[in-house]
């Protein structure tokens, strides 16, 4: 009797929370996870969590994940795909910088967007990722397999997979995370040289401003390098911000109640609308595309779906075996399928919508 294959194989570069959430998660999922980190003592502690199986990178690892710090994150990569054979992502928060500097068909940018405002592996817990939105970047020379493969490890991980151009992913990060957490630390530096005058400050802290300060909480190390990395895109949001709370400041020294009214209103309707979590749609449509099979396609396709607003539940490759042509099969929610249809046509393709609900 010929023996059973053995488990899936991952490594992870970078043992913190983010990394050891991921290799919980992979664990649970049957898969065998190795390990390795800047400092030996996080590894350690990492495969005594259970975290990992094995300290350092596996050879035969089907997929690496790069959770390093940002500006090490290239370096990371390029060691990943010379040690191991299979693919690379990472799950940096700036994106353009690091695919700039990697041009390799094998290595798939990411992004998760979650965290926590535990420290290092202590926190990591594998359902960080349930419902989150995993931000992937593929370009011109993303191979389209290796972006399927990472596309369904992430949903694995109980993630929704985006995909966004890396400068698009950035400079739409600095408003929705890096301009936040800074902001955040603002308004805890106010609170504290406030608490040093009135010693009750910080004990009055309600609901409000605890969820907004939340994220102050986080690792403060990973921000200088994030900042460096992302620098235009998050002066630019801030330069906007500092226009935004000038109005607010005009409305409330003049007392243009009408006016501050109608911003707040306005404000509350914009935060109710954002969805509170990525729900797989009920009825999903097939959308089956004939494509080149070449690199590009799958960058093209799935960047285009995420600037619809589209959320892509599934996605498919299957090659033509004369090995020029190639279906791109998406599963996306029935509502939307037509008007994503049409934008296809509009962009050169010729895709075929199956109705599956």
């Amino acid at each position: 009797m010929a023996d059973s294959p053995g488990p899936q194989r991952a490594s992870i570069i970078g043992t913190g929370l983010v990394g050891g959430s991921i290799g919980l998660a992979l664990r649970a999922n049957g898969w065998h996870v190795s390990g390795t980190d800047l400092e030996p003592a996080a590894e350690q502690r990492a495969l005594e969590l259970g975290v990992i199986d094995a300290i350092g990178l596996d050879p035969n690892s089907a997929i690496t994940f790069v959770a390093s710090p940002v500006r090490s994150i290239p370096a990371e990569v390029q060691r990943a795909l010379s040690v191991t054979t299979g693919i690379v992502t990472d799950v940096g928060s700036v994106k353009a910088s690091v695919v700039a500097a990697v041009s390799n068909p094998r290595f798939v940018g990411g992004h998760p967007m979650a965290g926590s405002e535990q420290l290092g592996v202590e926190g990591a817990t594998p359902d960080l990722f349930e419902g989150a939105v995993w931000v992937l970047t593929p370009v011109a020379d993303t191979d389209s397999d290796h972006y399927s493969v990472v596309a369904s490890v992430v949903r694995l991980l109980g993630a929704e997979v985006v995909a966004l151009a890396p400068d698009r992913h950035d400079a739409l990060v600095a408003v929705v995370s890096h301009v936040p957490h800074l902001t955040a630390a603002a308004l805890m530096g106010i609170a504290d040289e406030r608490a040093e005058e009135h010693v009750a400050l910080l004990r009055l802290a309600a609901g409000g401003f605890r969820d907004m300060t939340r994220i102050a909480a986080g690792t403060p190390t990973i921000w200088p390098d994030i900042c460096a990395e992302n620098q235009d895109a998050i002066v630019d949001v801030i330069d906007r911000l500092v226009v935004e709370l000038g109005d607010l400041r005009t409305m409330v020294a003049d007392g243009q109640r009408d006016r501050l009214l109608a911003t707040l209103e306005r404000a509350q309707q914009a935060r109710r609308n954002l969805p509170s979590r990525i729900v797989h749609p009920a009825e999903v449509a097939e959308i089956r595309i004939p494509v080149p099979d070449r690199d590009g396609v799958i960058a093209d396709v799935t960047t285009f779906a995420s600037e619809m607003a589209i959320n892509i539940a599934d996605i498919e490759i299957a090659h033509s075996s004369e090995g020029d042509r190639g279906v791109l099969i998406l599963l996306v929610d029935t509502v939307r399928a037509e008007a994503f249809r049409i934008g296809l046509v509009e962009r050169g393709y010729r895709p075929a919508v199956q109705y599956l609900g």
